[in-house]
C-alpha cells in the first residue's frame, strides 16, 4: 500500500475506472443480493449449511466486499481487495464459516458485478477477485478452518 510517510505517493482513486466504481457503490445493496443468489445457485448446500441469520450476515459482508471491490476498480489496484481479504479471513474463521464459502461469495460477486461495470473494467474486477481468492486459499490451509475434512484423515490426525 502506498504510504506518504515512506515517500510513496498516496493511492489515486481516480487512476482506474472511477465511473464504474461509483456505479458499483451506488448499487451496493442490489449487487450484494445478486452475489449471494449467484453463490447459492452455484452451491445449493450453502443455504442448508447456514441459518438465515448467518446468511444475512454474509449479505452484509458482501456489501463490504462490494465497497472494497469498488475501491480496487476506482484505483485500478487489484491488491486492495486482497489486503481486505487478508484482514477479514480471521473473522470468518472465528465465526466458523468455511473460507471455501467466502470464495464462493467472491465468485458470486464477480458474476453480479459483470452487469454493472463496463467490459474494459472487468479485467480489474477479475484480477482483484482472483488476488483475494489466493489470499483466502492460503488461510484455508491453516488449522481451524471450518471446512469438512476427509473422515479418515480426521481420524488419523486426531491421534486416535
Amino acid at each position: 500500500m502506498p504510504h506518504p510517510s515512506l515517500g510513496l505517493p498516496p493511492r489515486d482513486n481516480r487512476a482506474g475506472f472511477p465511473g464504474d466504481a461509483g456505479a458499483l457503490r451506488s448499487s451496493r445493496l442490489r449487487t450484494a443480493a445478486r452475489a449471494l443468489e449467484a453463490a447459492i445457485h452455484e452451491d445449493p448446500t450453502l443455504r442448508e449449511r447456514h441459518t438465515d441469520i448467518v446468511l444475512r450476515n454474509l449479505l452484509a459482508d458482501l456489501e463490504a466486499m462490494t465497497e472494497a471491490l469498488a475501491t480496487s476498480i476506482g484505483a485500478n489496484d487489484p491488491r486492495h481487495l486482497a489486503r481486505w481479504a487478508d484482514m477479514v479471513a480471521v473473522r470468518y474463521r472465528k465465526r466458523a464459516i468455511p473460507l471455501d464459502d467466502v470464495i464462493q461469495l467472491l465468485n458470486g460477486l464477480r458474476h453480479a458485478s459483470a452487469s454493472i461495470v463496463e467490459p474494459e473494467a472487468m479485467s480489474t474486477v477479475d484480477a482483484a477477485i482472483d488476488a483475494a481468492i489466493v489470499v483466502l486459499r492460503d488461510f484455508r490451509r491453516l488449522a481451524g478452518d471450518a471446512r469438512k475434512r476427509h473422515p479418515l484423515l480426521a481420524f488419523i490426525y486426531k491421534g486416535a
